[in-house]
């Protein structure tokens, strides 16, 4: 039994969650939403934790001459590897937890009971204070009932309140069900939930030398809810707002309570400096003029993008040249042709931060587009932004959801208008092309069109499953009908990795048929689980 959660320790906490991880990656992997065999949840905290230990094993032993204890040493090891190898949202958001456990114990010189409750706290406070309006039913839910599981404990007695805070986790992700409707329908928890209490447990088992692994716990039956935040944001707000803030603490807070009465997405980190820190402000909202002013309030802002809700960017041809360059997220080879074809640096799919980062510096251009083509790499593209400024790169990072979104950015770029200005207008471009995604489900589900079964053919427009068929070409040619039924000119079509031989051409013939004055394009796009992309302009 440990009382006291030293350097030896953290590193056998790191090491022994990310062996926990691996053994449940698959199990967490499977924990879907959707019924698409594209989960990676699981995987994205391996991979974000082997970063974090990597760090650790490099650098574990030169404690700097003065700063941080020898354990707060480590844990901020700990923490930075697990910011630049976070993948997916639930990595990026393990990063902040970490960071702030980091940053609540550095300097004590013990960490007993009482101090452990005060580090998962902060880490809660990381967690949250990233995102405006947090999504209940998540991976902060389960956090921050370790953190006051712990609190309540009160008590100096480490394996006691480890222990207790890991079965307060296990508790609240047995009712993320009840939380998120999708959960309920899909019939499972949380899958960034059931990592973290899979590193909880582990860190039981440092500290007591007795294995604390319980099996994913069964979900309660939840009440079925009419609606559920979506992480996202709304359709009512019009414009994406990005910056740099050089402010104080309490400043940020009036910033926040300003930014959230004017629109939604609003995400606000800073990098723990005192008494000034650099912030990195995210909001969407429709006046873009009043979010600035809040910023020139609080401190100052800098490196101002604005683009349009669910947009992207552009890149510009010729980094050299224009001192410009686009990081572009691309998953098959043909897509990944494409863009490189359009002078963007190519990043293979599902990214770590510090990959983007070191793609970016790469480029050798003081101004960056990132297209992350995923909202899972979303996070991890705004994290390594963060990182970039470092370098004094300015990195515009744009939510694309789709490569045929970033295609239409792409076609419209302008290396002689001004950066901010061609980022708007790229951004203009991808946000007036709706995206659909067509797959075979992997499991039965209740989705948003009815209930489907392993095997169906789901068709998915902008993420929420449309149609639901049994004949891939039949459901292919249906959602382009119900997508050019609200108007456009332009069909893109990306065929997959496993698409049969054809379908683009049944898909192109059937547009002639109904549609014929649509132009068609059709690339081999190489893509895995999806046998079409489909993109409309």
């Amino acid at each position: 039994m440990l009382d006291t959660l030293d350097a030896a320790a953290v590193r056998r906490w790191c090491a022994g969650g990310l062996a926990a991880l691996k053994r449940h990656q698959g199990e967490i992997d499977q924990l879907n939403v959707y019924p698409v065999p594209d989960g990676d949840t699981g995987t994205n905290l391996v991979l974000t934790l082997t970063s974090a230990q990597q760090a650790l094993a490099m650098d574990l032993d030169t404690l700097p001459d003065s700063g941080p204890t020898a354990h707060g040493h480590a844990l901020r090891l700990m923490a930075q590897g697990a910011l630049l190898g976070a993948r997916g949202n639930s990595g990026v958001i393990l990063s902040q937890i970490l960071r702030g456990f980091a940053d609540q114990v550095a300097g004590m010189p013990a960490v007993r009971g009482r101090e452990l409750a005060a580090a998962l706290r902060s880490g809660t406070a990381a967690a949250y204070t990233a995102v405006s309006r947090p999504v209940e039913g998540t991976l902060l839910t389960v956090v921050a009932a370790a953190a006051a599981a712990a609190e309540g404990a009160d008590s100096d007695d480490l394996p006691a309140v480890a222990g207790v805070a890991a079965r307060a986790a296990a508790e609240a992700l047995a009712r993320t069900p009840e939380q998120l409707p999708a959960l309920a329908r899909a019939g499972v928890v949380d899958a960034g939930g059931r990592g973290l209490c899979v590193l909880l447990d582990a860190l039981v088992e440092v500290l007591t030398g007795e294995s604390a692994a319980r099996p994913a716990p069964t979900p309660r039956a939840a009440r079925p809810a009419a609606t559920v935040a979506r992480e996202t944001g709304s359709d009512e707000y019009a414009y994406e707002v990005q910056f740099l803030l050089d402010a104080r603490a309490e400043a940020v807070a009036g910033l926040r309570r300003a930014l959230d009465a004017l629109g939604d997405s609003l995400v606000v980190v800073g990098d723990g400096r005192e008494p000034e820190a650099t912030w990195n402000v995210h909001v969407h909202v429709n006046d873009v003029g009043a979010a600035v002013e809040a910023g020139v309030a609080a401190g100052r802002p800098y490196r101002i993008s604005v683009t349009r809700f669910a947009d992207q960017p552009e890149p510009p041809a010729g980094p050299a040249v224009t001192g410009r360059a686009a990081v572009v997220v691309a998953t098959g080879g043909g897509i990944a042709e494409l863009f490189a074809a359009e002078g963007a640096t190519v990043v293979p799919g599902n990214p770590s931060t510090g990959e983007l980062l070191d793609a970016v510096r790469s480029t050798g251009a003081a101004r960056v587009v990132v297209l992350p083509n995923d909202a899972n790499t979303e996070a991890v593209a705004s994290a390594a932004a963060r990182e970039a400024h470092r370098f004094g790169i300015k990195v515009s990072v744009v939510p694309t959801r789709s490569p045929v979104q970033a295609l239409a950015a792409l076609a419209v770029r302008d290396g002689d208008r001004r950066f901010e200005d061609d980022v708007i207008a790229m951004a203009e471009a991808a946000g007036a092309c709706r995206y659909a995604e067509v797959c075979h489900a992997s499991r039965e589900a209740l989705t948003v069109a009815g209930p489907c079964r392993p095997g169906d053919v789901l068709a998915l427009v902008e993420g929420e499953v449309h149609l639901i068929g049994t004949d891939l070409t039949d459901t292919c040619a249906a959602v382009v009908d119900r997508m050019l039924g609200g108007g456009g000119e332009m069909v893109t079509l990306l065929a997959g990795a496993d698409a049969p031989a054809g379908l683009t051409d049944a898909v192109r013939a059937h547009v002639a048929r109904r549609w014929p004055f649509v132009e068609v394009h059709a690339y081999p796009g190489g893509q895995p689980f999806y046998p079409l992309l489909v993109g409309i302009e």
